[in-house]
């Protein structure tokens, strides 16, 4: 079973920086891309950055310019460097990883357990 492990959520002042990591646990056969998406309480997860295996990135509009996703094909790990950072950012971060874990497997997304991420005014 791939688990996804993140880090680097934690507290931090308005105009401060964090930086998101998410490795997978083990290998996995083939992965399309990987991201990030935020969840606030009653509202419905929403796509912060992914990357796909080309290196093609997307970004939602509310942090462009500010956040930027990268990954490091041979950890199976992406990152998320968020600068800027405003008390509307505050939110459950969570990695996705969309891939095939073996061969012959039908794709699949996994999801991280999420990381708190407080921004304070």
């Amino acid at each position: 079973q791939v688990q996804l492990v993140e880090s680097g959520g934690g507290l931090v002042q308005a105009g401060g920086s964090l930086r998101l990591s998410c490795a997978a646990s083990r290998s996995i056969f083939v992965i399309n891309g990987m991201g990030w998406y935020r969840q606030a309480p009653g509202k419905q997860r929403e796509l912060v950055a992914f990357i796909n295996s080309g290196g093609t990135t997307n970004y939602a509009d509310s942090v462009n310019g500010r956040f930027t996703i990268s990954r490091d094909n041979a950890k199976n790990t992406v990152y998320l460097q968020m600068n800027s950072l405003k008390p509307e950012d505050t939110d459950v971060y969570y990695c996705a990883l969309d891939g095939f874990p073996h061969p012959g497997a039908t794709p699949r997304r996994y999801w991280g357990q999420g990381t708190q991420v407080t921004v304070s005014s």
